[in-house]
């Protein structure tokens, strides 16, 4: 019997907390279409419930919070019928943007991996609480896409670089390196995530609750290498990027040598569409972020190329061997890049503004 919404996102009242529960733990909580579907619902009768303070999201896994979107079901949706697939995305973005705009305090409890769509529902809100086991990653061009759901508007603030260099390697950070880079705002170990829902059930307020169980979590793994980090992918295209990196000497040589072997194995035009993204995005706001990656996205879906490959290589085969058209950085020209970001007319995204949004909850 194929999955239901009210079998893999669970919603209840308690108090005066929305608990929301991802429960789809033997796909590490993929969203499916119907989850995106219901959770947009469940934010929307939050928004409007006097009775409801705050919304808590949770992971019914010990492994992962979210592994991101279900991005087979999005390449079998396309396939069956295109239209059918370019609503996936047009609804993942519409609810990060519902995120955003969302008027209650929202705490999502963190642990295990967030990737991707689970970025996407958890980035935006006002509180990101990591516990022990938290890690980050958006890993999207090794299956031929690029980060989407608003992140490289995220990614192109971040200091020394950090963003193009986790765009583009897919690399997970630790909650160390994400509380020092602003991506979540509390370190709670897990053991006391009860207790935090209890007390937003109790209407305590959301920054006491959350401030006195913080625990400072020391320093990142990237700290060291954060100098490097800012030389090599600051530069102004990829194949500089990968030139600096493979010129690195001394104690970080084998690290650097290491990111070039990841980015070798990612898809060229993915990593150039991701670099333009991510730096184009710094003059952006979320919402234009999200129209842009909603242009993208439609081309890779249209074009039944590196996105349906990579997918393939890695969740579908699982042979691990994508094979990238064009296969080299060199042969992915400007021009090629620069129509996966034309404006698509009157297939553009249409996304209210924060004032319509805040508007529509009445």
């Amino acid at each position: 019997m194929a999955e239901t919404a009210d079998e893999t996102l669970k919603v209840e009242i308690t108090g005066s907390l929305a608990l929301v529960t991802l429960a789809r733990p033997k796909a590490l909580n993929a969203l499916t279409q119907h989850m995106r579907t219901k959770l947009s619902e469940r934010l929307w009768a939050a928004a409007r419930d006097p009775q409801v303070y705050a919304v808590a999201i949770q992971s019914e896994s010990p492994r992962a919070f979210s592994s991101g979107s279900d991005v087979r079901e999005v390449i079998g949706l396309a396939r069956a019928e295109m239209a059918a697939g370019l609503k996936t995305f047009a609804d993942e973005y519409s609810l990060n943007w519902q995120c955003e705009c969302f008027s209650k305090p929202t705490v999502p409890l963190i642990n295990g991996m967030v990737m991707g769509g689970g970025v996407g529902i958890s980035q935006y809100g006002t509180h990101r609480v990591a516990g022990e086991g938290y890690s980050f990653a958006m890993p999207e061009t090794l299956i031929g896409l690029f980060p989407d759901v608003g992140v490289c508007h995220v990614f192109a603030r971040l200091p020394d670089h950090v963003g193009i260099y986790l765009g583009l390697t897919g690399r997970s950070i630790g909650r160390a390196d994400a509380y020092a880079l602003g991506l979540v705002t509390h370190c709670i170990d897990q053991a006391e995530f009860e207790a935090i829902k209890a007390a937003l059930a109790d209407t305590w307020p959301v920054d006491t609750v959350l401030d006195e169980r913080h625990k400072d979590p020391g320093e990142g793994a990237l700290l060291p290498y954060r100098e490097l980090i800012d030389r090599c992918f600051s530069a102004p295209s990829v194949e500089e990027i990968v030139a600096r990196l493979e010129a690195v000497q001394g104690v970080h040589r084998d690290w650097a040598g290491e990111l070039v072997a990841n980015l070798r194995h990612r898809s060229p035009l993915a990593l150039k569409v991701t670099h333009r993204h991510i730096r184009d995005s710094k003059a952006r706001d979320l919402r234009e972020t999200l129209r842009a990656d909603y242009r993208i996205a439609t081309r890779f879906l249209e074009a039944n190329g590196d996105f349906y490959e990579g997918v393939r290589a890695a969740l579908i085969d699982k042979d691990g061997a994508p094979r990238w058209t064009p296969a080299r950085l060199e042969d992915v020209t400007d021009a090629m890049v620069a129509a996966y970001f034309a404006p698509l007319g009157v297939r553009d995204l249409a996304l209210p503004t924060r004032e319509e949004m805040q508007k529509a909850r009445a």
